[in-house]
């Protein structure tokens, strides 16, 4: 009963989504759990109401500062003031002052490489955890064994802070995934809730594109023709920001890039702009969207595939939320995979990279970039003869490559497969294909007129020729 009525006091719901009741039930009972729940049916609500009912502090491993920050301003605005995010938006004194006032806080957020700090572990030993959270817990099999290895002691931490009951949550996890998942955090008896990934609103379609400047032109068709709000998604930072300079351009109001590579402050204030409303298309790379709590979006287009069907499944999931019909369009050029090669490239160190590390005194004097050398200074293990540790790093880095590659092709034969796109998703997620949807994907005959923008609507973001030359002379006299 007092679950309920934290529920309604609290959060203001009068009954729960389909899986939060089960998960809650399994935590309040300190068991260890395992559960996937699809984007959109709130995830946090199962380890924030706990919070109200466990003595202790709720202690929740986070990917992203921006998706902490959000979910910290949620808190405050149902009136939790115990709650604080441990990261850089932090100043030195401030931080300090949150390690020494610790018990004191219901709710305490921070990523894995805050987690691994020894000063910040020493003082969590000084509380009582009441549960350790690791939220996108995908995130430990997808990044930990490459540039956030991090993520992989979690395990050992959690037992280090005296064994709290976890719970690990995510929307998109196959069942490789999950296994990794369970054995990274050395969960032996968890409890598992898995739900189905599938989005019965949101239908799915292929393009193929014959260039970049025709892919280009299809967006700038798209965006003018589809309902809004959406997302666009790059591989390429230069892209994301070359296409939001076009939409503009072109009259489409309320258009932002997003990427990794601007400031972080930069980044939670477009997020907050399209939280209210204030923007209507964001041109991202894969940075944006993890934690955002909008429910009108209504489109999601892939200028680029993805790097593997569980992170487009989670990217076209940001879309309809409010259970409204959606759309998720990806525009493929043959070739498009090779961005992923050049990533992986870039991400995972050569065999010279490998040797010379393991030469040097100072590791950062080595020409590498700061995801290589994390790689090796995960794998590579000074306690054993230099020759065995870096046949050691090589099969993790060879490992890794091939799972990577694996991926990929994973996602080009979706793109390629001739049956129904749902159907070839659910049988990669063990799950059967019970009812056929009527409005599916392009396979079974998807028209997008449905997703049309009113003629009202379209009208007033349309823009003379004129209008486009006078603002062109107006960019070119400002710069």
């Amino acid at each position: 009963m007092r679950t309920y009525e934290v529920l309604k006091d609290v959060f203001g719901f009068s009954q729960f989504k389909k899986g939060q009741k089960e998960i809650i039930e399994a935590v309040l009972g300190k068991n260890d759990v395992l559960a996937m729940l699809p984007t959109g049916t709130g995830k946090s609500l199962c380890f924030q109401l706990p919070g109200y009912l466990l003595e202790g502090t709720v202690l929740i491993v986070s990917p992203l500062i921006s998706l902490m920050q959000d979910q910290v301003e949620q808190l405050n605005m149902i009136g939790e003031k115990r709650v604080v995010a441990l990261n850089s938006f932090l100043t030195q004194h401030e931080r300090s002052e949150v390690l020494k006032r610790l018990a004191q806080y219901r709710f305490l957020y921070l990523s894995p490489e805050m987690l691994n700090l020894p000063y910040v572990r020493a003082k969590l030993k000084e509380i009582e955890i009441s549960l350790f959270v690791i939220d996108e817990a995908h995130c430990i099999s997808q990044w930990g064994h490459d540039f956030r290895p991090d993520y992989l002691q979690l395990g050992t931490i959690r037992y280090e802070l005296g064994n709290p009951p976890l719970l690990a949550l995510t929307a998109t996890a196959a069942r490789e995934v999950r296994e990794d998942i369970k054995k990274c955090l050395q969960l032996e008896h968890a409890e598992e809730f898995i739900y189905s990934v599938d989005r019965p609103n949101i239908s799915m379609v292929v393009e193929k594109i014959n260039g970049l400047d025709e892919k280009k032109q299809r967006v700038l068709e798209l965006v003018q023709y589809l309902r809004k709000p959406g997302i666009i998604y790059f591989s390429s930072k230069r892209l994301a920001e070359e296409m939001a300079d076009d939409l503009r351009t072109l009259g489409i109001k309320g258009v932002a890039a997003y990427h990794g590579g601007m400031e972080q402050e930069q980044r939670i204030l477009i997020q907050q702009q399209f939280l209210h409303d204030q923007l209507q298309i964001i041109c991202a790379t894969s940075a944006f969207g993890m934690g955002v709590n909008k429910d009108n979006i209504r489109f999601v287009i892939h200028f680029h595939m993805p790097n593997q069907l569980e992170s487009y499944v989670q990217e076209i999931g940001r879309a309809g939320r409010d259970g409204k019909k959606s759309v998720a369009i990806l525009l493929y050029c043959q070739g498009d995979e090779q961005i992923h090669y050049q990533l992986m490239d870039y991400e995972l160190p050569t065999d010279w990279q490998i040797q010379t590390f393991a030469a040097l005194q100072n590791k950062h004097d080595l020409e590498a970039t700061e995801t290589q050398l994390r790689f090796m200074e995960h794998y590579f293990d000074p306690s054993i003869h230099s020759n065995h540790s870096i046949d050691r790093v090589l099969k993790a880095r060879n490992q890794r490559m091939a799972h990577k590659i694996s991926k990929v092709n994973e996602m080009k034969q979706w793109i390629e497969a001739i049956n129904c796109r749902r159907q070839h998703i659910l049988t990669m997620f063990d799950e059967s294909f019970s009812e056929k949807q009527d409005v599916c994907c392009d396979r079974c005959g998807l028209q997008l007129n449905m997703y049309k923008e009113s003629e009202e609507s379209m009208k007033e973001q349309t823009i003379t020729w004129e209008g486009i030359l006078q603002q062109l002379l107006v960019n070119q006299y400002e710069s």
